[in-house]
């Protein structure tokens, strides 16, 4: 089944424009809705804060700040809905609470947009980054400007649960892709597994893939993004947060290479 809905999260910043070209590059190839959804900060989170001695007029304030800067936000987003090119594209601003607002939205959508910066854990929707798709787990796009779809894509396999989720839920990106490549490294892996069978899945799902298996270096992500870069892959298909996620983000993981790493587009599942 073909993805129906692209949600592109919005905060009303610079990054919307980077965003929205990417999620209707996407929404375009599959003749998809682009579900442009603002996410603003939510008054709710200042509850924490208002308790005993916390003054009435600066609690006012907070809140009137916080209310103006959405207004504002949405405003800018709007914007910047409007000038995106695509037709099939519909605008929702959210409001308190916004967090659970935006699950539901993200639960009622194929795939969710984000931009490097924010997956990297900078600007006002990093923790939406976080939220979609490590606590909703829904299948993740994280773009670099000029995304499209239809070139060389490559599938980073070991065999675990989350990237068997990525590559299932990718399998319409797969079809469209010009080639597809599937990396592993089964010695350097704790888990057993045999990458030819996820070749023999994907070619039953009418997509085929070539198989490359590295040698074990120690540490496969960098290896995986080197091969993925060799191979001409414009996007990276993994699983991710396969450790608990305070791990890691203290000992760094996959996901933190795949993130920080410059040139690949990564569709993320976990």
């Amino acid at each position: 089944m073909d993805w129906a809905r692209i949600m592109a999260p919005l905060s009303g910043g610079e990054a919307d424009r980077r965003v929205l070209g990417s999620a209707a590059a996407l929404a375009e190839a599959f003749g998809a809705e682009l579900a442009c959804v603002h996410a603003p900060a939510d008054v709710a989170d200042l509850i924490p804060w208002m308790g005993d001695g916390f003054m009435g007029g600066v609690q006012a304030t907070a809140v009137q700040s916080l209310r103006e800067a959405a207004a504002a936000g949405e405003k800018a987003a709007r914007a910047s809905v409007d000038a995106c090119s695509y037709a099939r594209k519909s605008f929702v601003a959210l409001t308190s609470p916004v967090w659970a607002a935006l699950a539901m939205e993200s639960r009622l959508s194929d795939l969710v947009v984000f931009d490097f910066s924010t997956a990297r854990g900078k600007g006002p929707l990093s923790e939406a980054f976080q939220q979609v798709m490590a606590d909703e787990q829904r299948p993740t796009l994280v773009a670099h400007e000029g995304l499209r779809v239809g070139g060389p894509v490559a599938v980073a396999w070991d065999g675990g649960k989350e990237a068997s989720r990525a590559v299932r839920t990718a399998i319409p990106l797969l079809r469209k892709a010009a080639s597809v490549v599937i990396l592993s490294a089964p010695s350097a892996s704790p888990r057993r597994f045999d990458p030819v069978l996820l070749q023999a899945f994907l070619t039953a799902r009418g997509v085929e893939a070539t198989l490359q298996v590295l040698a074990d270096h120690g540490d496969p992500a960098p290896a995986l993004v080197k091969a993925a870069k060799a191979a001409g892959a414009e996007i990276l298909v993994a699983g991710a947060f396969g450790h608990p996620r305070l791990q890691e983000y203290v000992f760094g993981g996959a996901t933190r290479t795949f993130l920080n790493s410059e040139g690949l587009s990564l569709f993320l599942s976990h």
